[in-house]
């Protein structure tokens, strides 16, 4: 069976962060899944606070550092993708922004995504429909129906919630990733002649 690689993406900006916790997370239900479907794997992390300085000299001068196109590569080759980012402003961070900007809009046509995000209060739950799922939905992606947000409170005596919604969402990127099939049919590949459209 083929290997599978799955590509995590943290945004978050302090050492440690719950951005990156609820990745990690993330991370482990997957992994359990897999395992316990005998596929095969790897997992690659990509902590944007570490590329940060060559994402903004990317933006200026349209040219990516060599270890910055790495990172992108690494993302843009792998089978799926976790992405989670903490919430500012009702919306995804400016760093997790300015990553998904220098990908070729192209680039994750069709990967399974799965989305996350932490904030220190539910109220801000709305972040993974009003801002997260349209940006990989216009990048064509594939997201998974349930995204993970995580509140201040989901650490303490929400943790069997949240454990609940990370189990059921890492099931759903597993059963895209485990389709040998292409995700998503493009839906112009054999387009009806104008002609015939007007004879229906």
């Amino acid at each position: 069976m083929k290997e599978r690689t799955i590509a995590v993406v943290s945004a978050g900006l302090t050492t440690p962060s719950s951005t990156r916790l609820l990745a990690d997370r993330l991370t482990a239900a997957v992994r359990d899944d897999l395992d316990g479907r005998g596929i095969p794997y790897r997992v690659v992390v990509v902590e944007l606070r570490d590329v940060a300085h060559d994402l903004t000299n990317n933006l200026l001068t349209g040219f990516p550092s060599k270890e910055l196109a790495e990172v992108l590569e690494s993302v843009v080759r792998a089978d799926a993708l976790i992405a989670v980012t903490p919430t500012f402003s009702t919306s995804y961070n400016g760093l997790f922004k300015m990553f998904f900007d220098v990908l070729d809009d192209q680039a994750l046509a069709g990967k399974p995504v799965l989305i996350a995000a932490t904030g220190g209060t539910e109220r801000h739950s709305l972040v993974l429909d009003y801002a997260l799922r349209p940006l990989f939905t216009y990048l064509k992606a594939v997201v998974v129906p349930t995204g993970v947000y995580a509140a201040s409170s989901d650490w303490g005596t929400g943790a069997a919630n949240l454990h609940a919604r990370i189990a059921r969402a890492a099931t759903q990127l597993v059963d895209l990733l485990g389709n040998d099939q292409p995700t998503v049919a493009d839906p112009y590949a054999d387009p009806i002649p104008f002609e015939n459209l007007l004879n229906s």
